[in-house]
């Protein structure tokens, strides 16, 4: 009998529960990409001090809040604007920028795709290739340039591959792209979790390039994508302009806002999200190698793309021999160019990992 094939997505756990019969409660999810340390105790602790701040209006600027995002990502308050989660942000750029060709660098994540076919324009893929581990060849990417191209869409880390550009290749990229004409969106959501983030993320290049817009949230290094809560760095004052203008008021709420500047003030949290996962991410890797049945690609992010080598065993078989121990890891078929001879997981507590590693190493034996 043929089985059925699901997309499940991380936040996908009540799908999960009916067709498994297992209680959501009871999965341990390897496929969000979570923080495993969960939201920032400094949160937990000072955010019922700060209940009061419903019974207001949020100030229109967010001034409070974008002072401490500048504080942490190091750029200017002027250059920072909030948003109701990054994919908000996606949404506004899209329709003020309405670009009529879009490049993706794939595969990724495909709500770029989506966004950009609502405003009306068409995409297509630049392929990261497997033979080079999926890194950037920038000579191949500046021949997919056409002068038809008016956006190209970075994920950096990217997601699946949890492959990085570094922040050289990135400035390298920009400048090939101003003289096309070409505006550059790059969605840094795993890039709080790479071991030197000064080397990737692209923040400081928007000191110097007004064609770069970069997108950030909250929902994976803080652990809170229920507070809905992202923001973009962009030194084009003229589009920021423009999507503070288009921008609904109020889009966040008192609460996320507070707690926003409440997360990015914990030092301490912080840096002991960035020790573990660089710490799990070797110690994983160093357990990867003693598989014969698979291939690893190196992560930047606290994500970890592998390749099945056993030929009678797929993406799906262990999806399942996971989510029966209870252990939710993303079946990576659907994502362009990949087949299903590929799986996600992301680094959870040491014993978290532990136990699905020896899980797929079983069913991989």
């Amino acid at each position: 009998m043929t089985r059925q094939r699901y997309n499940f997505h991380g936040s996908d756990l009540e799908i999960i529960e009916k067709i498994y019969n297992i209680k959501k409660e009871d999965i341990i999810n390897f496929a969000a990409n979570v923080n495993p340390l969960g939201i920032s105790p400094k949160l937990k602790k000072t955010l019922s001090e700060r209940i009061d701040s419903i019974m207001s209006y949020p100030d229109r600027e967010y001034t409070s809040l974008r002072e401490k995002i500048s504080e942490y990502v190091d750029a200017d308050m002027t250059d920072i604007i909030v948003g109701n989660g990054s994919t908000e942000l996606i949404s506004l750029f899209i329709r003020i920028m309405k670009p009529k060709k879009a490049l993706i660098i794939g595969p990724t994540y495909s709500e770029y795709e989506r966004e950009i076919s609502l405003g009306g324009g068409s995409s297509l893929y630049y392929r990261l290739e497997e033979e080079k581990d999926f890194r950037i060849d920038i000579p191949s990417l500046e021949r997919e340039l056409t002068p038809d191209v008016d956006l190209l869409v970075v994920c950096n880390p990217n997601n699946p591959t949890s492959s990085a550009i570094t922040k050289d290749d990135m400035r390298s990229i920009l400048d090939i792209c101003k003289s096309k004409g070409i505006f550059v969106m790059v969605d840094e959501t795993y890039v709080e979790f790479a071991e030197d983030v000064s080397s990737i993320s692209s923040v400081q290049l928007t000191r110097f390039y007004n064609n770069i817009i970069i997108l950030r949230g909250v929902s994976k290094f803080f652990a809170a994508p229920g507070l809905r809560l992202g923001y973009a760095i962009c030194g084009n004052s003229d589009l920021i302009k423009e999507i503070n203008k288009m921008k609904n008021p109020w889009t966040i709420n008192s609460l996320a806002a507070v707690a926003g500047e409440i997360m990015f003030t914990d030092e301490e949290y912080i840096n002991k999200t960035r020790q573990m996962i660089s710490s799990e991410r070797t110690r994983i890797c160093d357990t990867l190698k003693t598989c014969p049945n698979i291939k690893f690609y190196n992560p930047a992010a606290n994500f970890v793309l592998v390749k099945i080598l056993k030929n009678d065993v797929t993406s799906l078989d262990l999806f399942e021999a996971a989510i029966k121990k209870g252990y939710m890891i993303r079946d990576c078929s659907t994502f362009p160019f990949l087949n299903n001879k590929f799986i996600r997981f992301c680094f959870m507590m040491p014993e978290q990992n532990d136990a699905l590693l020896k899980t797929l190493f079983k069913n991989l034996a």
